[in-house]
């Protein structure tokens, strides 16, 4: 065997000593396309994972592997500063404690040695479990589910999240449902983060009164302003930036998707959100809620626009507004109908008055 290796090396020796290679050459050059340089100057940023060029700066690739040799822990390496190991997960803002630690993993094998590693693992899993990130997680997991099951965007329910975790030990909330604190969450994350849903929809969402999720949401406004003016907030400040807008919505943020509902075409939904514009600024209907006047501007439009079509039926059934409370907030805009108004309607002939109704 060792004579054979020796004469096949020997061969392959001779054989490239003799006879070069005159084909093409097959190596890749990575070439800058902008500046052309050769032999090219490129410069590999670990850190950033690329690859640039060092005259003109342009980026050739990116996610490169660093390939360099990795640390090694010494046993005196804990007197030169931090220590770099890296174990656990990372750590989670929505958690009351960043436990990163060593986990013990459950072994499905049978062979021997396999049931004490087990009994390990389940040993380690009573010492580590935390009730409060525990209540946290079954929180978080239902209102993550409540926000995918009403097709809301992931920024809702990490409003949401944010918020449950603000407020959930304070005493305003004492005697308070579980059910109701997450739904009153979900209602302010909706307008933190700009996606406006009305308290009629967070009950159909959630199985909760209405009367019972206002009260709730306003609890934790106050409750969230209270942190706000502390002057200690070293501990929740991220918690804080992400609850610093929760004002209430307006009726123009409602209209649209009502309208959407509705089945209205753009002309009646231009001009639903111009007569609510209009109640706002003349201070009509004021007192009432945005869905009631977006209900009630939504009528006016499209029965000053010409639509016969559209009752009070159908925008109860899509808004959630009783009837009663459109008739009445019907009357008060029906006064003012010359000032809401768009003039430019009028003198365009869109205007036809005969369709509108007194009541």
């Amino acid at each position: 065997y060792f004579f054979l290796k020796s004469r096949i090396g020997t061969f392959s020796m001779s054989f490239s000593s003799n006879n070069k290679y005159n084909g093409p050459n097959l190596n890749v050059t990575l070439t800058c396309p902008d500046c052309k340089q050769f032999p090219p100057d490129l410069v590999e940023r670990f850190s950033e994972g690329d690859i640039i060029c060092g005259q003109c700066g342009l980026v050739l690739s990116d996610r490169i592997v660093d390939t360099r040799s990795e640390w090694r822990t010494f046993q005196n390496d804990d007197k030169n500063g931090d220590d770099p190991s890296r174990v656990g997960d990372a750590g989670n803002a929505l958690y009351d404690t960043e436990d990163l630690s060593t986990m013990i993993s459950y072994n499905t094998n049978t062979f021997a040695g396999s049931g004490s590693k087990n009994n390990l693992n389940k040993i380690q899993q009573k010492s580590l479990v935390d009730k409060k990130n525990f209540a946290l997680q079954a929180a978080y997991q239902r209102i993550s589910e409540l926000c995918n099951g009403y097709q809301l965007p992931k920024s809702v329910s990490d409003a949401a999240k944010h918020l449950y975790k603000a407020v959930r030990e304070d005493r305003l909330l004492k005697g308070k449902s579980q059910d109701a604190i997450m739904a009153g969450t979900i209602l302010l994350g909706c307008r933190r983060a700009e996606v406006p849903r009305t308290l009629e929809e967070i009950r159909a969402l959630t199985n909760v009164p209405t009367k019972q999720i206002a009260k709730v949401s306003r609890l934790i406004k106050k409750i969230i302003h209270s942190h706000m003016t502390t002057s200690n907030q070293e501990n929740g400040t991220s918690i804080m930036d992400e609850t610093n807008s929760l004002t209430t919505h307006s009726a123009e943020d409602l209209i649209r998707r009502f309208c959407s509902h509705l089945g209205l075409d753009s002309t009646v939904t231009n001009g639903s959100e111009y007569v609510a514009r209009k109640c706002q600024e003349l201070g009509i209907l004021a007192g009432r809620s945005p869905t009631t006047i977006a209900a009630t501007s939504i009528f006016l439009a499209a029965k000053a626009l010409g639509d016969t079509k559209l009752t009070q039926q159908q925008i109860r059934d899509k808004t959630g507004v009783s009837i009663g409370t459109i008739k009445n907030s019907y009357k008060i805009l029906r006064e003012n109908a010359k000032e809401l108004i768009d003039p430019s309607w009028e003198e365009n002939g869109k205007v036809v008055w005969d369709n509108v109704p007194k009541s």
